[in-house]
């Protein structure tokens, strides 16, 4: 399982708008991720209501996580993403 700790760049964490960028991009990676705050249960990163569901605050550490087949890439993109806190997706995504 590859896995990605990261801490949340954006400001107002993973809330609206930043939540939104995030999870396209994970649908845009085309891997099955996983979402979860350092000490609490995966959800699926795919899924907006689930994303908006953890409640992660800016500056609070997350976890991505997949087994899928090109998700230690996926990962890292989605890691920059969130660490970075972007507001736009990045063409690269």
């Amino acid at each position: 399982m590859a896995e990605r700790r990261v801490n949340v760049g954006w400001a107002e964490g993973l809330h609206a708008r930043p939540a939104s960028i995030f999870v396209r991009a994970t649908t845009a990676s085309g891997v099955p991720v996983t979402i979860a705050k350092a000490d609490g249960n995966p959800v699926n990163a795919a899924s907006m209501l689930a994303v908006l569901g953890l409640g992660a605050q800016g500056g609070e550490e997350i976890v991505l996580a997949s087994d899928a087949e090109g998700a230690e890439a996926a990962l890292d993109r989605l890691a920059k993403l969130v660490a970075e806190g972007l507001d736009e997706l990045p063409e690269t995504v």
